[in-house]
């Protein structure tokens, strides 16, 4: 069995498995080509030859334990029928969806119109080293509802917060729908290859209470039951961003098998979490940015305090474009 699928089942070791979130990215002079070669970046993440290529960049460079798909937790409003387009220096940018609109969402042809994602991670499984896990993801329902109806990402995802109070019927009817997208494409990647998903809820940390629990436990909770209806042994690695001491009872709530931390967890917490299985993440990106003693001592209070228990290292968020391949290197 591979070592991160190891530490999914419990299992710890003295140097964990490490991956890094986004780590097929744009502090890579290979990615930034490639990208160039393939136009837009939704171009990129539906050419199964250049995904393949970029997905197995930082594998030959770093020969990390893990490689995670590279696509975009956007594909699936894309697939539901909205617009959405990458634009540089913004990010990415869709129409804002109405209440009618909800309503209107195309599932019909959504496995159909992502088939190219599911080419790249089945040929992904072939080419990568026996050893290394192939990571599938989606992106939380929660998440993904909150830039479909700001067409953008915005500091608190504020209009996601207002239409979720004011009309709570119709945005939980998104959720559902998310929530059936979300269960099918985790499905159709594992059974294409994939040896474990992550569901990035990025924006759980702007709700609390009640709202939390609906929006981001509950569909999460729903999406890993019905996979394991049909995948029963799934690995599922979950990620609530921001969560803080909502971390405490999100594994048992929702059923995953490893809660991703992100760096503003303190230690002494993420040993208490650990006591309840795998986790993951936690130092911060920056600290890569900045390499030297920062790095050194980030790392080392991640390893010295939760390397006798099931650990996946990583980041506690995506690596930057500024990273230098130098202090990744480092780490």
């Amino acid at each position: 069995m591979r070592k991160l699928m190891k530490v999914l089942d419990g299992e710890a070791f003295d140097i964990p498995p490490i991956w890094l979130m986004r780590q097929a990215g744009r502090y890579l002079p290979e990615y930034r080509e490639t990208r160039k070669k393939a136009g837009g970046f939704l171009d990129l993440c539906y050419n199964p030859d250049l995904a393949v290529e970029v997905t197995l960049q930082p594998i030959r460079r770093f020969g990390f334990d893990a490689s995670i798909l590279f696509s975009d937790i956007l594909v699936i409003p894309h697939a539901l029928g909205r617009n959405l387009d990458f634009r540089e220096g913004e990010g990415p940018v869709l129409d804002p969806i109405t209440v009618d609109e909800i309503n209107a969402l195309n599932t019909d042809g959504f496995l159909e119109h992502l088939k190219p994602v599911f080419e790249t991670v089945g040929r992904l499984r072939e080419e990568l080293p026996t050893e290394t896990t192939l990571i599938g993801f989606c992106g939380a329902p929660w998440t993904v509802a909150t830039y479909m109806v700001a067409g953008r990402g915005t500091p608190d995802q504020a209009p996601a917060r207002l239409l979720a109070h004011q009309d709570p019927s119709s945005f939980q009817k998104m959720i559902d729908i998310l929530i059936e997208a979300s269960t099918k494409y985790l499905i159709k990647q594992l059974k294409s290859g994939a040896d474990c998903v992550q569901i990035f809820d990025s924006w759980a940390g702007i709700l609390g209470g009640d709202q939390f629990q609906r929006w981001c436990v509950e569909p999460v909770s729903r999406i890993v039951s019905n996979v394991r209806k049909e995948i029963p042994d799934a690995k599922i690695i979950g990620f609530p961003k921001g969560a803080g001491v909502q971390n405490f009872g999100y594994r048992k709530m929702t059923g995953i098998d490893c809660l991703g931390l992100d760096w503003s967890v303190p230690i002494e917490q993420a040993k208490t979490l650990q006591q309840e299985g795998a986790i993951q993440g936690l130092l911060d990106p920056l600290r890569v940015i900045a390499g030297g003693k920062a790095l050194d001592e980030g790392v080392d209070q991640i390893i010295d305090n939760l390397s006798d228990g099931p650990l996946v290292f990583n980041l506690g968020h995506g690596i930057t474009p500024q990273a230098p391949i130098e202090h990744v290197e480092q780490l």
